[in-house]
């Protein structure tokens, strides 16, 4: 990643910090450390448009 997405990203979540967390929290964060958050915060995004209509049970 670039430097410029990692400050991208710290502002987005100083202006608005993930729960349990402050935007100070966010401020002091490695870089490697912000990236993982981010990551795990929305790992599971891209999951729903692959399984689009895949939970239930069909009889064909």
């Amino acid at each position: 990643m670039d430097q410029k997405h990692v400050e991208e990203l710290r502002k987005q979540y100083m202006e608005h910090p993930p729960e349990g967390m402050t935007s100070e929290d966010v401020q002091h964060m490695s870089d490697d450390d912000l990236l993982d958050m981010d990551y795990f915060l929305h790992e599971d995004d891209d999951l729903l448009d692959d399984e689009v209509g895949a939970e239930g049970f069909y009889i064909f």
